[in-house]
């Protein structure tokens, strides 16, 4: 497997931590777990939506926590089955899925029909940091501002 080397990148970027910490995870070899499988979709503009098939997991089996910048899909099947198994062809195993969000992305509402997780998702950029026009005046009003500062001071 190739490596990067990002070393270059951090000595000419301010602010770009977290892209890098996101390369280099992405970088490293992880297990092909593909357990549950799950879809991810773009629903709109600023919402997205994450199904994951968790047949045979009941609500209380799953639990959901959202970190800044990560989302947790945790399930752990709590009661067996009473009796013994001939064979066992479902596959109750525990998992940890983990997602990697935005910024100002967030957990808008999760439900469970059918075997099916469903999970909502919303980016919510603050007002401040929307785009802005900016109103643009000629030099006779910004003399005039100038001037005023200059008085009131």
């Amino acid at each position: 497997m190739r490596t990067v080397d990002f070393a270059p990148l951090y000595r000419s970027s301010i602010g770009f931590d977290r892209l890098f910490d996101l390369l280099e995870t992405a970088n490293r070899a992880q297990p092909n777990d593909n357990w549950p499988p799950y879809d991810t979709l773009k629903t709109g503009e600023d919402t997205y939506r994450i199904t994951m098939a968790v047949a045979g997991f009941a609500q209380e089996d799953l639990t959901i926590t959202q970190q800044p910048n990560l989302l947790i899909v945790t399930g752990e099947k709590k009661v067996e089955a009473e009796g013994e198994y001939l064979h066992r062809g479902i596959a109750y195993r525990p998992f940890n899925r983990r997602f990697e969000l935005a910024d100002h992305v967030r957990v808008a509402g999760a439900s469970i029909l059918n075997g099916l997780l469903t999970i909502d998702l919303k980016r919510e950029v603050p007002e401040a940091m929307k785009p802005r026009q900016i109103e643009i005046s000629t030099g006779a009003t910004i003399e005039h501002r100038l001037a005023d500062a200059a008085k009131a001071a």
